[in-house]
């Protein structure tokens, strides 16, 4: 009979298709299995916790476990999971009106007094099933004295007697509880199993509906599957028709319905973002927003986009993802290719904080196009690697490394700008060495650097000469002992203790003899971190304000300065022993020894005379 007859009330594709057996449940085996083999064996628990997200099954499977626990047939009279037919109680177990099994909305009851009734009710016997069972859903609404209440019951419950509960909030309900009871995590439901569900349900209601639209359900659901069949449900009513049969679900009414973005103009919009187009990304996000869509559902959909990518660079399976569009499957593994995993990194980290600065925003539209804008820019960035390269290269031409400072073709800034905000610390540290380089006298009559030398999209900045400042004093050779110092100075303790104790100082001579004393050489220990090389030149970037090379190799090192001082302060032992005064001392005490020698400050005394420290 037709249920959209007057006659009858309709009812919710939510309810009418409730699942009424744990073979209908999908996405939740573990929990089946456990249940299975539970009943099997005769391993009943006394209690249950059933947690998780919204509209993924925990009271309907509270129910069909209630109705496992007294299911009774003709031929069979035992708890089990297998409920192939209707047994004696099943029907009214289902539809909440069994006489033993309770079921109580801890939300609207949640004091003590509420649990005091099911306290002196629990010691009865069940009327007429097998056992009595209390099903208590939003668990964690109860309070502190109803949960102190109900413990000594929960442990030692009678023999008739089961409880079920149900929370989305697991953490709110008290370890004494949970300590109680065999807890299940219902998991969120899979996009793709989602889809296939919401086949079978457009099949059984006769509505011809796109793979499309229905994938999109199943992602605005979020892992509930209440919640993509109340969507279906609204999907089908807005689709028109007499009658559901003949509705038809497109893709594109359901990204109406939903006030989405197709995914064909997000992959546009992202591209002209990956472009650096800005004037056509925000002619693009004006007509989305002229046609309904809200800012922060576009920026999210970008956000979407881009971690698909992400993830396709590691898992290249997910391009047979049924859930999504063939189309963004195709465009996302191009993007992958080309992409690299700073930029990705990057764009991720901006549209997270832009879509903040949405949700607070007085004018939602005019944040997001500020947020489009600074994506623009950044992809005109060079990034570091870049820029060491460009700066490397102009050196080995002699020519004068130019100051880059990447800005939109569609908006460069003044020649007599000198920094922007997107310029990082070791970009700036590049800069400053470059205009030392081109003031100093060595290049006074450098030649300027070519264009084609620099990123592209990158504008090159000169100081005007007017501006020149004097040529910077560049430190000396590089020391361990200057090394030592400047870690002390930056209170950086770790790496001055490996200076000292983990890498061996190569000697100067073979860097001299090639030309290169600027390099600071050394042999790393078998205890140096294995990033010592960049921490050094870290440590001289933040002391000299100049990029020093350091290079590790694998032999040649010298002593380390803890060897080195060990070995100064055993000549400094050995020469007190040979003082007489020191030497009596000796004598007359066989069993002193001689540990330390300090040296006195020339002020007190001469450098000569030392102070001999005896420590019996």
């Amino acid at each position: 009979m037709d249920q959209t007859a007057p006659n009858m009330a309709y009812r919710v594709l939510a309810r009418k298709y409730r699942p009424q057996n744990f073979s209908d449940l999908i996405g939740q085996e573990p929990m089946i299995r456990t249940l299975t083999n539970a009943f099997d064996m005769g391993r009943i628990a006394q209690a249950w916790m059933l947690t998780g997200v919204r509209g993924v099954g925990k009271t309907t499977t509270a129910r069909i476990l209630a109705r496992a626990l007294n299911y009774q047939t003709a031929t069979i009279d035992r708890p089990t999971v297998r409920l192939e037919e209707m047994g004696e109680h099943c029907q009214a177990i289902m539809e909440g009106r069994h006489v033993d099994v309770v079921e109580m909305d801890a939300a609207s009851h949640t004091g003590i007094d509420d649990i005091r009734e099911i306290i002196e009710q629990v010691r009865y016997r069940p009327v007429a099933a097998r056992y009595k069972v209390y099903i208590i859903d939003e668990v964690h609404m109860l309070s502190t004295q109803a949960f102190n209440g109900l413990l000594k019951t929960l442990e030692e419950p009678p023999p008739h007697a089961k409880f079920i509960f149900a929370t989305t909030e697991i953490r709110k309900v008290p370890v004494t509880v949970l300590s109680r009871c065999q807890r299940f995590d219902l998991r969120r439901v899979d996009a793709a199993l989602l889809t296939q569900h919401l086949q079978k349900i457009a099949a059984a209601e006769g509505v011809a509906a796109e793979p499309a639209a229905l994938a999109m359900i199943a992602r605005a659901g979020e892992g509930s599957v209440r919640d993509c069949l109340s969507i279906l449900d609204q999907a089908i009513a807005h689709s028109g028709g007499t009658s559901a049969a003949a509705a038809r679900i497109t893709a594109a009414a359901v990204r109406t319905m939903l006030g989405l973005v197709s995914s064909a103009q997000i992959i546009d919009l992202f591209r002209l973002l990956m472009q650096g187009r800005a004037a056509e990304a925000l002619a693009q996000l004006q007509h989305l927003y002229t046609y309904g869509a809200e800012p922060g559902v576009i920026l999210r959909d970008l956000a979407d986009f881009n971690h698909l990518i992400t993830r396709l660079r590691f898992q290249p399976e997910l391009a047979a993802d049924i859930s999504l569009a063939e189309e963004e499957r195709k465009e996302a593994a191009q993007f992958a290719e080309k992409l690299s995993l700073r930029i990705l990194s990057r764009n991720w980290q901006m549209l997270l904080k832009g879509m903040s600065e949405v949700e607070i925003a007085a004018r939602p539209l005019a944040a997001a196009e500020m947020l489009l804008i600074r994506l623009c820019h950044a992809a005109d960035l060079p990034n570091l690697d870049d820029a060491l390269r460009l700066l490397e290269q102009s050196r080995q031409n002699g020519e004068t490394a130019p100051v880059m400072l990447a800005v939109s073709s569609s908006s460069r800034m003044p020649e007599t700008r000198q920094t922007a905000a997107g310029v990082t610390a070791a970009a700036k540290a590049i800069a400053a060495q470059a205009q030392a380089d081109k003031t100093s006298p060595a290049n006074a009559e450098a030649k300027p650097a070519k264009p084609e030398a620099t990123a592209k999209g990158a504008a090159i900045m000169d100081k005007p000469q007017a501006a020149a400042s004097p040529p910077a004093a560049r430190h000396g050779a590089i020391s361990l002992q200057k090394l030592v110092a400047m870690a002390e100075k930056q209170g950086n303790l770790p790496l001055k203790f490996h200076l000292r104790e983990s890498i061996r100082p190569v000697g100067p001579e073979s860097a001299a003899e090639a030309g290169q004393a600027d390099i600071f050489r050394f042999v790393p220990m078998a205890n140096a971190p294995k990033d010592i090389e960049r921490q050094i030149a870290e440590l001289l970037l933040a002391a000299t304000g100049e990029r020093r090379q350091v290079q590790a190799v694998a032999s040649g090192g010298g002593a380390t300065l803890a060897e080195e001082e060990q070995k100064h302060n055993q000549a400094l032992i050995e020469e007190a022993k040979n003082n007489a005064e020191v030497a009596a001392v000796l004598h007359h005490f066989p069993k002193a020894e001689l540990r330390e020698v300090r040296l006195k400050p020339q002020n007190e005394a001469s450098p000569k005379t030392t102070e001999k420290i005896i420590r019996q």
